[in-house]
């Protein structure tokens, strides 16, 4: 139980890694005010300890609000990637199952439908043209905007259907409205990618871990003796992992682990979309 619920996530998790490392050497520093405090110098060091439990209280509501802006933008860019996934799901239908699309436009569609996540994903991540599978490559051109190339490609292929009659004029609203959801949900992550949580916020909510932590043990130190260290380490622990944590997860389309997988999004997309319209 304690292996696996505690030992291993810390040894697996390059970010939960760094946090104690971070940890350790906040322990480490408690050592000094540790020995000034069994040299005899504890009357000249010591600091009030209900000073820091108030500002723990204080800091601790910081680290909340932080945790959770920053959470919100993580679950706002899944949200967003689940309608995705179900926005994909309902174009192949529909190019599918109404009107009376030819068999190679169908096909065609099917091919831009599956591009779009994997442009998608290579977009917010700033990928290069180079980086993108080379079927969605050749879908795009030479282009900056890799999504927008691909819906281009699709309303090009609805526009073409609706003058030949292939679609009627309610069907091509109905599909339509399924192709503008595609944009919609990149300007949302769009968003998240360029607006990140003020730089002023982060900065500040950095330096009062910092000034904390720092202080701490030069507060305890005449109370609680060795055990300053220990508990510098795990108040250092806490402090800095939420901070840290924060910071990974409010910007959710990179290649660490707590960001979205996704590479599996993209593929669930892709083996759904193809199912429906076998």
């Amino acid at each position: 139980m304690t292996d696996k619920g505690f030992i291993k996530p810390i040894a697996s998790s390059a970010t939960l890694v760094y946090v104690f490392w971070l940890a350790m050497l906040a322990g480490l520093y408690s050592c000094i005010p540790v020995g000034l405090e069994r040299a005899g110098y504890g009357d000249f060091i010591a600091m009030p300890s209900q000073l820091h439990a108030a500002l723990s209280l204080v800091l601790g509501w910081l680290l909340v609000f932080r945790t959770n802006t920053a959470y919100s933008r993580w679950w706002e860019a899944r949200t967003l990637w689940g309608a995705l996934v179900n926005a994909s799901r309902n174009a192949a239908l529909k190019f599918h199952r109404l009107g009376d699309v030819n068999s190679a436009d169908r096909e065609l569609a099917r091919q831009l439908i599956v591009a779009f996540p994997i442009a998608l994903r290579c977009h917010l991540r700033g990928e290069p043209q180079s980086e993108l599978p080379r079927r969605v490559s050749e879908m795009v051109g030479e282009v900056q905007h890799y999504p927008q190339a691909i819906a281009s490609r699709l309303y090009e292929l609805l526009g073409r259907a609706k003058k030949s009659g292939e679609v009627d004029g309610d069907e091509m609203r109905v599909l339509d409205a399924e192709l503008l959801r595609l944009m919609d949900i990149c300007g949302g992550c769009e968003r998240i990618l360029k607006t990140r949580i003020v730089k002023s916020y982060r900065v500040f909510a950095r330096q009062c871990v910092m000034i904390f932590l720092a202080t701490f043990p030069w507060g305890v130190a005449h109370d609680f003796s060795y055990w300053t260290v220990p508990l510098t380490c795990i108040s250092a622990y806490f402090m800095l992992g939420l901070e840290t944590v924060a910071e990974h997860v409010e910007e959710p389309f990179g290649y660490d682990e707590d960001d979205l997988d996704l590479e599996s999004l993209c593929e669930t997309i892709e083996r759904t979309v193809n199912e429906a319209m076998a």
